[in-house]
């Protein structure tokens, strides 16, 4: 086993994410984990800087978070509040994110002034040593194009192989567009599997 992958499905009896990624990470030398996804609207992107600083500061190399618009589960969704209005979810996330980066990739203290996120002086700690690989997920060609424009790699779920395939091509182009790459190893799919 290469990989352990946490969903976030706050209304049930799984393992929040980040609480759940600090065990794994703890109980073993080699595994790699992350967030399958974990939505990032709603959350301000200073603490999640630095819960991941943290977690990649005690298990180098090992942490890979991957984050979404919003939770697949209409209930869930007041548990992410974002100030309302159409498009206002997708323009947080983004906002959210370059913010994110910020905090994970600066050597100083980031002052920051956006539409939705004011920060003077803020640090996530020390940096993590190798910067970390923030994949995005989702399937609409907006969440493609923006995986495209601002992220390292993508997980995709729900899809058929050729609905996949599209969206990679979609993502590439994005990310062309923008003047960057995504690693071709940087792209995979959840996939249910049952047995019997």
């Amino acid at each position: 086993v290469d990989s352990l992958w946490l969903p976030e499905l706050v209304y049930g009896p799984a393992v929040e994410p980040f609480t759940g990624l600090a065990f794994a990470l703890s109980r073993t030398r080699h595994l790699k984990a992350g967030t399958g996804i974990s939505v990032l609207p709603g959350r301000h992107p200073v603490l999640v800087a630095k819960q991941l600083a943290s977690l990649a500061g005690l298990a180098p190399r090992r942490v890979l978070p991957v984050f979404g618009l919003q939770p697949a589960a209409p209930a869930e969704r007041a548990a992410f509040p974002v100030p309302a209005g159409p498009g206002q979810r997708a323009a947080v996330f983004d906002e959210a994110l370059t913010l994110l980066r910020l905090l994970l990739t600066a050597d100083e203290p980031v002052t920051f002034a956006g539409r939705f996120f004011s920060v003077a002086g803020a640090s996530a700690g020390p940096r993590p040593a190798d910067p970390l690989d923030i994949w995005l997920a989702g399937s609409a060609p907006g969440a493609l194009r923006r995986t495209g424009r601002l992220a390292d790699g993508w997980l995709g779920s729900l899809m058929t192989p050729d609905e996949a395939g599209g969206a990679v091509r979609a993502i590439q182009a994005a990310a062309a567009e923008a003047g960057r790459q995504v690693d071709p190893d940087h792209f995979g799919m959840s996939m249910a599997v049952t047995f019997g």
